[in-house]
């Protein structure tokens, strides 16, 4: 089922100053128009997909009391005489271009949150019907440009069969609401629409990205078998779940959830996570209208903490800046905002925002087992002031009569080349490392893993991204501290066997991969993957690292 939208027409036409009054009140009655549909949508998202992924949409409602969004438009019909389509569409240019310059793609995908408000907005200022998915035929795969929360929120999914989008990402909404109910996805081929036809037949295969356009007989029973194996193995998966992430000659490494909200922590237990390896806080500030309060954090992080029963729950500190804005706070213009004024580098020159999550932070330590993550860290005189900071707010709340773990553990990320050269240093400084391998990747190779023109060259399994994983896991380990990964790398079941096998303690990822990342751990013998990976490392070519990783699992999964 080929899914296709109107596309609303923007003239450029300015309005007379007799106009601007009206047209204002048109925009402003638009918004409004558009809260209550979004409420209605909402509503249905819930007992349709449930309350988490109705949690999307609410954070898609109180974009429309955004003042980047809405102040900007009326700026634009006020001031410039603008019509009000023009100034919603020259607005949303805008802040494509503010999400473009961002660095991690999982916030860069948020721009499809602003497209879809905004794009509703547009259809009621044009006076347009919204298309939406709530009659589908039976048992269809969706192809379209692509689907937002709203979209996917009007849907019977149990009509659903499978996604297909021109656009998106492995972060994109499609993507993520896909994996949560469970419905295969395909997401950026930037060419489904134009080869696909409603009432097609389609194969499509989420796990390699494939979409087979009117397959032969031979093609579909291949991929209907696969299928019926893939159920199998995820019935079998699902019995691992109270069972240690231990290989058969008893080595055991520990299996953590990386999430963006305490809503996610649900899909983490589920799926059998022993701790949080990264809490993301950015979205405590990037989804709301002002720097949430020690008390707005301390709640969040509290229920976390109550949520995992004493499992720990390691806490990164806010990763903002440079490449990642705020509604609310300007940041000054840079030529290369990667390697800017962001992380740990804001933070210290912020001190009050970074004392205020801090302080929060150790607060909730009292209920569970918190830990504290430094993100963006180049030098130990960064890792030391960061950590005097947290003891500067321990001693404060000490002298309030407030409870809190004194023994909280301290670590860091490991995600630039000077933080692997000097691991040995920051060894005996920090209680435990996590490795970063998204930014590790980047900054190793000097690869912009968000241009897709040199796509190609951005490569996890480089020489000398995999020998850096070694020199930090070797330098934890020889200053007795646990040392965990928690970049994509993690959830790639391949690369699972090598990181087990250079000797990782805390492997942290989405927590639909758990299950398959701990089948993977618990079939291996560490001797053997200790061997493989001692091979790996001397290789001098990406693609000598992944033949040897790729043999050593394929013979582990015959």
């Amino acid at each position: 089922f080929v899914f296709k939208k109107s596309k609303v027409v923007v003239s450029s036409d300015l309005i007379g100053e007799d106009d601007v009054e009206e047209e204002y009140g048109k925009f402003l009655r638009a918004v409004e128009q558009s809260r209550a549909q979004m409420t209605k949508v909402m509503e249905r998202a819930k007992g349709a997909l449930g309350e988490s992924e109705a949690s999307l949409l609410k954070a898609q409602i109180g974009m429309l009391d955004d003042p980047v969004l809405v102040e900007s438009v009326a700026l634009k019909i006020k001031k410039e005489r603008k019509n009000a389509l023009l100034a919603l569409d020259e607005t949303l240019s805008e802040i494509e271009s503010m999400f473009a310059m961002i660095d991690d793609e999982f916030y860069r995908e948020r721009i499809a949150d602003v497209k879809d408000i905004c794009g509703r907005i547009a259809n009621n200022l044009a006076g347009v019907h919204m298309e939406d998915l709530s009659d589908l035929p039976e048992s269809v795969v969706v192809i379209a440009n692509d689907l937002l929360p709203s979209d996917i929120a009007m849907m019977d999914i149990g009509k659903v069969a499978g996604f297909v989008t021109d656009q998106g990402g492995s972060t994109s909404h499609t993507a993520i609401m896909a994996k949560s109910i469970g419905i295969p996805a395909v997401v950026g081929t930037k060419q489904a629409m134009d080869f696909i036809k409603s009432g097609s037949m389609v194969v499509m295969e989420g796990e390699e990205g494939l979409v087979i356009v009117n397959p032969g007989k031979e093609t579909v029973e291949q991929y209907v078998s696969k299928r019926e194996k893939l159920i199998e193995r995820e019935k079998l998966l699902a019995r691992l779940k109270e069972l240690p992430a231990q290989t058969t000659d008893g080595k055991t490494v520990k299996l953590f959830a990386n999430i963006g909200s305490v809503k996610e922590i649900a899909d983490a237990v589920k799926n059998g996570a022993e701790g949080i390896g990264l809490f993301r806080t950015e979205f405590l500030y990037m989804n709301g209208s002002h720097f949430p309060t020690e008390d707005e954090q301390f709640n969040v992080y509290k229920e976390a903490a109550l949520k995992m029963r004493n499992m720990p729950v390691v806490i990164r500190t806010l990763d903002i800046g440079g490449d990642k804005e705020l509604p609310y706070f300007r940041f000054a213009a840079e030529q290369n905002p990667f390697l800017g004024w962001r992380a740990i580098r804001m933070c210290l020159d912020e001190k009050d925002i970074f004392k205020t999550q801090l302080r929060a932070i150790i607060r909730a330590s009292a209920y569970g087992e918190i830990r504290v993550m430094f993100p963006m860290i180049i030098s130990l005189e960064e890792f030391l002031q960061a950590k005097g900071i947290l003891l500067q707010c321990m001693k404060e709340l000490k002298s309030e009569g407030v409870e809190y773990n004194p023994s909280i553990e301290v670590g860091m990320m490991v995600e630039t080349p000077a933080a692997v050269m000097l691991s040995e240093v920051f060894a005996r400084e920090a209680d435990f490392f996590s490795i970063g391998t998204n930014d590790l990747t980047q900054y190793m190779l000097a690869v912009d893993r968000g241009n897709e023109k040199i796509a190609q060259l951005y490569n996890p399994f480089h020489p000398a991204v995999i020998s850096g994983i070694k020199k930090v896991v070797d330098a934890a380990h020889r200053a007795g501290k646990w040392v965990g990964l928690c970049g994509e790398l993690a959830c790639d079941e391949k690369a699972a066997l090598l990181l087990l096998g250079l000797g990782l303690d805390e492997f942290s990822m989405s927590a639909a991969s758990i299950p398959f990342v701990k089948d993977v751990i618990r079939k291996a013998d560490y001797k053997t993957v200790k061997n493989m990976a001692e091979q790996a490392v001397l290789q001098k070519t990406a693609d000598g690292v992944i033949k040897i990783v790729t043999e050593a699992y394929e013979r582990l999964m015959i």
